[in-house]
């Protein structure tokens, strides 16, 4: 028998297999993102250029200079796909840098919305309307692929979806993880620091693609969060996602970490006689299983109703 067929497509881009390199330490230099080319990474998303950083020095923005030459440098030396990555919630004069990461020769771009809205005054459909316009004002300087890291905090995630795609969005990325701040009991210091995931963290994401993927056909659906082995990947496509996202892996245990999620994936792929990715896509979306009751309440009442 055949081995089974991993190539996917994800924002139109035809892929060799269902695990992109989300941005990571390793993605900021040409030579690891060879190693994860390497190790079958099928495509790598750039560390994103922050609005901040940008718009400190609208004039000649080191930050934005450094990410437009690593696009250059990665398009030049590497054959899969690059996805450049800019993070920002709100149109303005920033828009500017969507085009000149794209002119560098980004095959896609990944437009990152992550708001902590601290002010008491700022209603949650204010900061949506902020996300939607900056969606919709980045969609209109490209002619690339545009997708969406989405926060999982909306107070209404399908809603919200499907208003990005309305706006421009090809694809869409659930879900961002937030940093919070710890405390330091002993010099009462706030400190930030780095939790990689665990795949525990890919239950949420996995519910909600499990719920968007029939009411989005054709918009692309990237699982991040928790994609540590090839069961993590399997479990994406079963729910109807297109690529599985991976940091926290290749940090841990280096670019060879993607090598073992596709070999586990094949092999997954084979004992339950999927001929390819595209086979196994969607079998458990919620339009797929029970119906969507299994992805939405019925899931707690499962979990609170059974032995503890």
């Amino acid at each position: 028998m055949a081995k089974p067929d991993l190539s996917t497509k994800y924002l139109g881009m035809d892929l060799t297999g269902p695990v992109i390199a989300s941005s990571s330490p390793l993605t900021r230099q040409v030579d690891t993102m060879l190693e994860l080319e390497a190790a079958g990474a099928s495509a790598v998303v750039l560390p994103s250029l922050f609005e901040e950083d940008a718009l400190a020095d609208p004039t000649n923005s080191k930050a934005l200079s450094q990410r437009v030459q690593l696009v250059k440098d990665a398009k030049a030396q590497l054959k899969i796909p690059v996805i450049a990555s800019l993070n920002a919630t709100r149109p303005g004069t920033w828009q500017s840098y969507a085009e000149e990461l794209v002119g560098a020769g980004a095959d896609a771009l990944e437009l990152n919305l992550y708001t902590i809205t601290a002010d008491i005054a700022v209603a949650s459909a204010e900061v949506e309307m902020d996300h939607l316009a900056a969606v919709e004002a980045v969609k209109i300087v490209v002619d690339v692929p545009l997708a969406v890291k989405l926060s999982s905090h909306y107070s209404a995630i399908s809603a919200f979806t499907a208003r990005a795609v309305d706006a421009g969005a090809d694809g869409l990325v659930v879900f961002n993880k937030f940093y919070a701040a710890d405390i330091n009991l002993d010099s009462l210091e706030l400190f930030a620091s780095l939790d990689l995931s665990s795949p525990a963290d890919q239950r949420l994401p996995l519910r909600w693609i499990g719920i968007l993927r029939s009411q989005l056909p054709g918009i692309s659906l990237a699982c991040t969060s928790g994609v540590h082995s090839g069961d993590e990947v399997a479990k994406a496509l079963l729910v109807g996602a297109d690529v599985a996202c991976t940091a926290s892996a290749v940090m841990q245990r280096g670019a060879g970490a993607i090598t073992e999620m596709l070999e586990q994936t094949s092999g997954w792929l084979e004992r339950h006689n999927f001929a390819s990715v595209a086979d196994a896509r969607g079998k458990m979306s919620a339009s797929s299983t029970r119906g969507a009751s299994v992805y939405e309440r019925a899931q707690y009442l499962d979990v609170i109703k059974g032995n503890w």
